[in-house]
């Protein structure tokens, strides 16, 4: 069996904070490529071949997640203080998955290994968002914990601020998360077909 590459997820960040007023919205959307192929070769091929074209690398991977965070912040000016009313932080995310066509066609031992690697791929895909989905939970928060201050002016400027500070740690966790991953996955693959080959050849 031959270890197939990782995903890694692409990320597309912006948050713009303005006078207004909407409904929180948090979405999560999917869409798939196929792939073919009988064996681990034809397969890693067919992924970084056929695979999400990340624009910041220029390259294709096996599954991408695209995340975008917006929102909008309603203020209040009274007795000389302008302060946050309300802070709605909208998330959307996108992940793209790979489908194999050629399952029925190709051995059980290879079904075994395509089933443990997509469930590994959409596992690393769907912690990408749920990522973004704290990140943008503590958002929400922090805007609307922001203290008062004497122009409504100043306080754009700490909306500004207070957005790119938690984004940027957003997109460093994201980094973190990717790294971490990627120096697991040999390991992991190999524990996780053990495991799978074993519990067919006792036919559970």
């Amino acid at each position: 069996m031959r270890a197939l590459r990782p995903a890694v997820t692409a990320l597309l960040l912006c948050l713009v904070a303005y006078p207004g007023a909407s409904e929180p919205l948090i979405s999560k959307t999917y869409s798939y490529f196929t792939i073919g192929g009988r064996t681990g070769a034809e397969l890693e091929q067919q992924l970084h071949s056929l695979g999400p074209m990340m624009s910041d690398t220029g390259t294709r991977h096996a599954g991408a997640t695209r995340i975008k965070l917006g929102g909008t912040v309603s203020y209040e000016s009274t007795d000389g203080r302008c302060r946050v009313i309300d802070a709605k932080v909208s998330l959307e995310t996108h992940l793209t998955l790979p489908r194999w066509k050629d399952r029925k066609r190709a051995s059980r031992e290879m079904a075994i290994i395509w089933e443990v690697l997509s469930a590994d791929i959409k596992r690393h895909e769907e912690r990408h968002a749920e990522i973004a989905r704290q990140y943008a939970r503590e958002l929400e928060r922090s805007l609307e914990g922001l203290r008062p201050e004497r122009s409504c002016e100043t306080m754009q400027a700490r909306v500004d601020a207070t957005s790119r500070k938690i984004i940027e740690r957003h997109s460093a966790e994201q980094e973190r998360f990717d790294r971490a991953e990627a120096a697991s996955y040999e390991r992991r693959m190999t524990r996780m077909l053990g495991f799978a080959l074993e519990k067919e050849r006792r036919g559970l």
